[in-house]
């Protein structure tokens, strides 16, 4: 730890067993820690002030079973922007299940992996599985919601306290995506929530105060993974590609619990959210299976999305596959006529891409700058990015940042200019990490020339482990 560090709560060092999530830059921290006045590299712009957390998979106890990436505990990561000056802080998200494992002190819950059931007691509490809040971190009618698209959001503080899991002034208790959508018009949080069992998929609209509105069934028939979706100022629309659960076999052990079916359709589905899902249209589409979406817009008859398209589904349950070793995704855009009914598809960008982002003040209309991670060098496996993309829609061009090889990062955050006029007038925000000296910064890049490298490096008392999504919350 760097000098002026407080650990407010750490455990002892524990022998992982062999698993490629539980080990290098997967490998998770043990202790909770904060930090003020952060060494920095370069200047933090004073327009900066702000939150920026982002959220991750980090196992507090060894794992029962197989262990897959997405089965590690929560935890958020935040630092502090004020007056060009930095703090930051960690803290696991007190999940039930995970306070459950503290008091018995040990893990309680089976994984994706290896889909078993707990002990009745545990089923009867918390339910057959651990919601590990890990996915996503967003700030909604004044509340830090962290998500994990199996269950409901459990509310934390600004200050990463964990408040608890919240019913959003609803009595709906089913599951709620990690990556729903905010309108910057009326305000309302559009999500979904899909489910191995009917009602596969609702349609969920929060309105602007916070309260969940809306649950309608999307009408898909069939128990399939959809991670995330595409929302316009007009239209939604969701992707029913073929990623199957298969609960029964995986409880068996004879399948497992999601698995791959490109002989069966894949599809788009679109309805207008002024009607919702009872009228929604489909168009079928090749195979293909899309984690993130980065922006969509409707212009008259045509409804546009733009998203990193994978060949197939990048995730891996079978215990002698590996998750790191996939065809990575490139950028794609999918046009959709909705007065001829024709589909068109077309690349954006060689290369792959993933971890898509814009400025969350244009989402659901035309943008011209988006930002991604990409692996440019070709030994680098999924999502541990070594350059990060900035798009511009307007020439097609591409500008990228590269990090030293030992360096990775993870997802990159629009944090806007308040003052500023231009739709790149910010800054984008990133976990650096080094693999050979297992230090992490955060880096602050000028979103009008990321190619010029970061404007400031934020020096954080300890390493972040790869993780998933993240916000920047400005004051």
């Amino acid at each position: 730890m760097t000098p002026g560090t407080t650990s407010v709560f750490s455990l002892p060092p524990v022998e992982w067993p062999d698993n490629e999530f539980l080990k290098g830059l997967f490998e998770p921290v043990r202790a909770e820690l904060e930090a003020g006045d952060l060494p920095v590299e370069g200047r933090i712009p004073e327009a900066l002030s702000g939150v920026y957390m982002r959220n991750g998979f980090n196992q507090q106890y060894p794992p029962l079973g197989n262990y897959h990436l997405f089965d590690g505990d929560g935890m958020l990561h935040a630092v502090y922007l004020d007056g060009g000056r930095a703090s930051y802080r960690n803290r696991w998200i007190l999940t039930e299940g995970l306070l459950e494992e503290r008091r018995r002190e040990r893990a309680l819950y089976y994984g994706l992996a290896e889909l078993r059931f707990p002990d009745p007691d545990l089923v009867r509490s918390t339910g057959p599985f651990k919601n590990a809040a890990n996915t996503h971190i967003v700030r909604h009618a004044g509340r830090y919601l962290a998500l994990w698209e199996g269950g409901m959001p459990t509310e934390v503080t600004r200050d990463l306290a964990t408040v608890g899991l919240s019913d959003l002034g609803s009595d709906y208790l089913g599951p709620f995506t990690a990556h729903p959508k905010v309108d910057p018009d009326t305000g309302e949080m559009l999500a979904f929530g899909y489910q191995p069992f009917p009602p596969h998929v609702r349609y969920l609209v929060v309105d602007a105060s916070g309260v969940l509105t809306t649950v309608k069934d999307v009408g898909i028939e069939r128990p399939v993974m959809m991670h995330d979706f595409a929302v316009t100022s007009e239209h939604v629309l969701v992707f029913d590609a073929p990623a199957i659960f298969d609960i029964p076999g995986a409880l068996a052990g004879t399948a497992p619990v999601l698995d791959w079916k490109p002989d069966e359709i894949c599809r788009v589905g679109i309805f207008p959210r002024s009607g919702g899902p009872s009228s929604i249209r489909w168009f079928e589409i090749e195979p293909s299976f899309v984690f993130h979406h980065m922006n969509a817009w409707t212009d008259g008859d045509v409804v546009t999305v733009d998203c990193s398209r994978f060949p197939d589904l990048p995730l891996r349950f079978h215990p002698e596959d590996s998750l790191l070793e996939v065809d990575p995704a490139e950028m794609h855009r999918y046009t959709f006529d909705l007065g001829t009914g024709t589909v068109g598809l077309e690349k954006l960008a060689e290369g792959p891409s993933d971890f898509c982002r814009v400025d969350d003040r244009r989402a659901g209309k035309r943008t011209r700058y988006g930002y991604w991670g990409t692996m440019l060098d070709p030994d680098r496996s999924f999502a541990v990015f070594d350059a990060i993309v900035k798009y511009d829609d307007s020439t097609g061009s591409v500008t990228r940042f590269r990090l030293k090889p030992t360096e990775w990062t993870g997802e990159p955050v629009f944090a806007p200019d308040p003052s500023g006029a231009a739709e790149d007038d910010g800054w984008i925000l990133s976990y650096v990490s080094d693999m050979a000296e297992g230090t992490t910064h955060l880096h602050v890049l000028d979103a009008r020339d990321i190619a010029a490298g970061p404007v400031a490096r934020v020096a954080l008392p300890g390493r972040v482990p790869f993780g998933a999504h993240g916000s920047w919350l400005p004051d």
